[in-house]
């Protein structure tokens, strides 16, 4: 606990710091068509924020593709973050012991955070250095690169929650300054849960599917447009997130064939590939449970009776769906699915087919995905328990022989699970740690390597896992540790800013990270210590996700 506090306070300090430097007595400003957004200076930074890059999506606009915003005349203030999109509400886990006060911190830290929301959110967030004028031609870092500019999908809690005020930007942005390859920041709102994620057939037949997706590459868009006023290049973006982020930014890799568009050259993922999901109509259930709590089932439009539903309303009735912490845990009610347009197919047949970028990219996990999301099932506990949850919650439409060979693969022994090489610790339940194990490798370990067997041979790819804060009890190198690693200012901050600005992670002189080739699979490795990164090879549990993969083409969720 000692452990994370610091790491957590580290963050928290650092911001103080950037935002405590000296403001400028002359607020900065930029021309966006025909209108003028004033921003503020914090010492070497300048922030421009809660900038729509859309129309917003109300009234007969909810429910429809993001519409590209024309400015008019007028100043516009920049210096406040906009509301963030509409959330879901959750429900924390009920815990006891050392674990409950490691996970309540961790959980309140990033998923208790109440952030105002309104359904008028689809803005952007631009930190950029002060010196940077429309010549500079900087890299972004959406997050993207040279000096990059960063396009961030927020680290959201499985596209039911999150904003982009959750990050400070400027530590990224003087990070790299200090670094001497300064980046631009850019991040931005998405529509969430059932506003951005609606799944249906009646969704899919109005072609309105993963709004929340579409609203990322309408930022993606208005980044080409404006990003030049910031001091940025259009051309040297990368897209980085964590967690929801990070499927985002893969799943932005198999839109559209595969084609960027132009729209970004790079992608850096933290704990996120392209997800095995099956067709839009898989959500119909929650949908039509939405229309019903909304009092829209007799309508004869029903998705067109949800655009007139005031908007506490409808957010009231999707809160009632399950959350992230239910007991399905991460068979989320909301989350991308194909739609025929957004994503033509499973986004894991699209990379099999060869439909994805061929872009340089960053990707890799935390050693223990899958504790925190485990701390909703701990009512499981035998091994008749485990597989039941397997066959009738979590992988509906599996055989007993499939659950019993994922059984098998991931046994009923606690030495084996996660956290992972901790022994008999750890052991919140008899099944805890073997539930954390499935779930970490099923969600995250798994996408991950079916992406780089299709991908690797092909470009530039570097993988890394994280093993650091091993020591936190229950949880180990949980979910979302490494982020702490970028906002903290760590080592792999220098490493998503040296690919921001080279499209390579490498410094000139320190640990040389090693391209990943499927005949050596090589990665980098953050662990706790004296010696911080070492080179190791992804072989681990290789048959036990192999296997995942097969099961989970078979039944995508």
């Amino acid at each position: 606990m000692v452990m994370l506090r610091h790491f957590l306070l580290s963050i928290v300090l650092h911001s103080v710091y950037v935002s405590a430097a000296p403001t400028a007595l002359v607020s900065p400003s930029v021309t966006l068509g025909s209108a003028t957004f004033v921003g503020e200076t914090s010492g070497t930074v300048q922030r421009f924020l809660g900038i729509p890059f859309a129309q917003p999506p109300v009234g007969n606009l909810r429910y429809r593709l993001p519409q590209p915003i024309t400015y008019t005349n007028g100043s516009y203030d920049a210096k406040k973050y906009g509301p963030s999109c509409g959330q879901q509400s959750v429900g924390l886990p009920l815990l006891s012991g050392l674990t409950a006060e490691a996970a309540n911190y961790v959980i309140n830290s990033i998923f208790g955070q109440i952030f105002p929301d309104d359904e008028d959110c689809l803005t952007v967030n631009v930190v950029k250095p002060a010196t940077a004028t429309p010549g500079s031609k900087l890299p972004v870092v959406v997050s993207s690169t040279p000096l990059p500019y960063n396009f961030d999908p927020p680290a959201t809690g499985g596209f039911e929650l999150g904003s982009t005020s959750m990050y400070d930007g400027a530590l990224i942005v003087k990070k790299s300054q200090d670094l001497g390859q300064p980046v631009i920041y850019v991040s931005m709102n998405y529509r969430l849960t059932g506003f951005g994620f609606l799944a249906s057939k009646e969704v899919k037949e109005a072609g309105v599917g993963n709004l929340g997706l579409q609203d990322q590459r309408e930022a993606l868009r208005w980044i080409q447009k404006y990003i030049t006023q910031f001091g940025g290049d259009p051309t040297k973006v990368t897209i980085w997130g964590e967690s929801a982020g990070a499927i985002s930014v893969a799943l932005q890799m198999v839109a559209n064939a595969g084609n960027t568009e132009g729209l970004f050259r790079g992608g850096f993922m933290q704990s996120g590939a392209t997800i095995p999901v099956g067709d839009i109509t898989n959500g119909q259930k929650y949908y039509d449970a939405v229309v019903k709590e909304t009092g829209c089932t007799g309508a004869s439009d029903t998705l067109d009776c949800l655009r007139t539903i005031p908007y506490a309303k409808l957010k009231a009735a999707i809160n009632k769906s399950p959350g992230i912490f239910a007991y399905q845990s991460l068979n989320l009610a909301w989350l991308p699915r194909t739609d025929g347009v957004f994503l033509t197919d499973n986004p894991q047949n699209l990379v099999q087919q060869g439909k994805v970028a061929k872009i340089p990219y960053v990707t890799g996990n935390c050693d223990d995905e899958g504790t925190l999301f485990s701390l909703a099932n701990l009512n499981v506990t035998t091994d008749a328990q485990f597989k039941s949850y397997l066959k009738n919650t979590f992988l509906p439409g599996t055989s007993n022989a499939q659950i019993d060979k994922i059984a098998k693969l991931y046994p009923n022994d606690i030495t084996a699970g996660s956290p992972f090489n901790t022994g008999i610790f750890n052991a919140v339940t008899p099944q805890f740690k073997r539930l954390a194990a499935f779930q970490g490798d099923g969600v995250f370990q798994a996408p991950r390597r079916w992406m780089l067997q299709h991908t690797a041979s092909k470009q530039n790819v570097w993988v890394f896992v994280s093993k650091r804060l091993k020591g936190i009890p229950g949880l180990g190198a949980f979910h979302f540790s490494d982020i702490l690693n970028v906002y903290g200012g760590g080592d792999m901050a220098g490493h998503l800013i040296r690919f921001v600005n080279k499209l390579d992670p490498n410094p000139v002189f320190g640990y040389q990270w090693p391209k990943y080739t499927l005949a050596t699979r090589k990665i980098a490795t953050y662990v706790d210590g004296l010696n911080p990164i070492v080179t190791d090879t992804d072989d681990y549990r290789a048959e036990a996700m192999s296997y995942l993969t097969e099961v989970t083409l078979a039944n995508p969720v």
